[in-house]
């Protein structure tokens, strides 16, 4: 990758699928940029981890990971995302997330955001919430006329709605005929 060039990727696990992902993405000339972006729908007993390390060998580079996933049922999935900034990898600009709604009591999601940094001129973030839908807004939605499943899958598109606007289309009606 040249600089100026912009690496876009992104990763989508369906139900039913429990591949392991690990993925390194390197950062090896100055000005280059990575958008990562991701997401992950763990039913039943789906096992699922993703293993992502993203490394900053070079100055004045950009890069940003989005990762938003749900589990239900006994799943179980893993978010270890890995941001390394080398020394001398000044004005690197790093930003990483990762968000996860359990739907079910015996649903988990374990994340692990991590920074490593060897430089002193950076601005580096990162960050992980787990939580449930909001009861407030399906009452909302359902007091407004919109059935109960319904309001439920409207609340899980728009939590997924960052990562599927990235998507082809065809790809984001499979996500959203599973929800």
């Amino acid at each position: 990758m040249l600089p100026g060039e912009a690496l876009r990727l992104t990763f989508v696990k369906l139900p039913g699928l429990s591949v392991p992902v690990e993925t390194e993405v390197l950062l090896a000339q100055c000005g280059c940029e990575a958008d990562v972006a991701g997401l992950y729908l763990c039913e039943g007993d789906d096992r699922f981890s993703l293993k992502l390390n993203l490394r900053h060998e070079a100055g004045e580079c950009r890069s940003r990971q989005l990762f938003k996933g749900m589990a239900s049922g006994n799943a179980r999935a893993l978010f270890d995302g890995r941001v390394y900034v080398a020394h001398g990898a000044q004005k690197t600009v790093a930003l990483q997330e990762n968000h996860s709604l359990l739907l079910d009591a015996a649903a988990s999601v374990e994340s692990r955001p991590q920074l490593e940094i060897y430089a002193d001129d950076v601005e580096c973030s990162h960050g992980a919430t787990v939580g449930s839908l909001d009861a407030q807004q399906q009452f909302y939605m359902q007091s407004r006329g919109i059935p109960r499943e319904e309001a439920l899958r409207l609340q899980k598109i728009s939590f997924l709605s960052p990562v599927l606007e990235r998507l082809p289309e065809s790809l984001v009606n499979e996500v959203v005929s599973r929800l």
